[in-house]
């Protein structure tokens, strides 16, 4: 059986338990699975570039499942009613290939990348970080600013975009739902970045931009670069990378897509997983840089629909997808397709 979970689904979700306790259980899956990092046969994701976007698919399995996201990213969408991103994803059992969940991944996607930034955060900003700067105020930034909030304690978000709308939207959901967090409409990238500990930047233009420029930077700031995801899309200044301990998922991956790709092969990097399984440090000490040069990786919507899969069971969602047809004759699918039963044949 395909369990088929949709985007009501998803929502049901998220109102039965709460977004602060779905993101944080999906730090939980995340952090759980990239433990587990040797265990997966990971590549770079396969992506289809044209002029005014692209089109990807995600890819990663252990021994036991496998999985793949698709996913779109095109910036102008917004002004035909679509959203930027898109995305579907499917669970499938590695012993047999058959698909047990096809679920919407963009909600999830959105909810699974603020947990993903927590989740290097917890490891590379200070502890006592309380102010964080949001440049990009679209889709993603709820979702950052209150995963932000809930589970690492930020108290002040600072806002700005270049489409004033955003920011707006932006404060009327924060102020709905965190009335705790404060929040701050700031008139540019240097006045929201200034005096904050954690500078989050979540841009979708497909430019090499320069959100965040070195003297922006101050002694132990923590930099999460969420935007920059694909050939030809950055948002961190070479500058900022230079100057700070950069981390990142799959590198293979990030020296291609991740603002990463300004500099050198052999600029030094540190993957995730090895931070979090001890085989690395964190951050060093209270003065340090430290940049999270976040592309997103297959492996974080593995747990995300490990996560979906389980949320379901508890609440009871979903329904059969439909997609795999059930056979009285598993070597019969032309019987099945007309609705005939083939006559056997007898002995004379």
């Amino acid at each position: 059986m395909t369990t088929l979970l949709t985007t009501r689904d998803v929502a049901r979700i998220v109102a039965a338990h709460g977004l602060p306790e779905v993101l944080g259980r999906m730090v939980e899956y995340l952090e759980a699975d990239f433990r587990r990092w040797p265990d997966f046969e990971k590549c770079a994701r396969l992506a289809s570039h044209s002029d005014v976007g692209v089109i990807e698919l995600m890819p990663v399995s252990d021994a036991r499942e496998y999985s793949f996201k698709y996913v779109n990213g095109h910036p102008a969408n917004t002004r035909a009613g679509l959203p930027t991103v898109m995305a579907f994803g499917v669970l499938a059992d590695v012993a047999t290939g058959m698909p047990t969940l096809l679920s919407e991944l963009t909600l999830s996607t959105a909810i699974r990348t603020a947990g993903t930034s927590v989740m290097a955060a917890k490891r590379l900003a200070r502890p006592d970080s309380k102010a964080m700067a949001l440049v990009g105020n679209g889709a993603q930034s709820e979702f950052q600013a209150l995963a932000f909030h809930h589970l690492l304690g930020i108290e002040q978000v600072r806002l700005y975009d270049v489409d004033a709308a955003a920011t707006r939207k932006l404060t009327a959901h924060l102020q709905a739902a965190a009335p705790a967090l404060r929040v701050v409409q700031c008139a540019s990238i240097a006045d929201a970045v200034r005096g904050a500990d954690i500078v989050t930047t979540v841009t979708a233009d497909k430019t090499n931009a320069t959100i965040l420029t070195p003297e922006m930077l101050e002694p132990g700031m923590h930099v999460n670069g969420v935007g920059g995801d694909c050939p030809g899309k950055t948002e961190l200044h070479p500058g900022v990378l230079a100057s700070s301990r950069v981390v990142v998922e799959f590198e293979p991956q990030t020296r291609i897509e991740g603002d990463l790709q300004h500099l050198p092969a052999d600029f030094p990097v540190t993957e995730l997983w090895r931070v979090l399984a001890g085989q690395a440090d964190g951050r060093r000490d209270a003065t340090e840089t430290t940049v999270f040069d976040s592309v997103g990786f297959a492996l974080e919507d593995y747990s995300a629909l490990r996560l979906l899969r389980d949320c379901a069971r508890e609440l009871g969602l979903g329904v059969e997808a439909g997609i795999i047809p059930a056979l009285a004759d598993p070597k019969d699918l032309y019987g099945h397709l007309v609705g005939e039963t083939p006559a056997r044949c007898q002995a004379a």
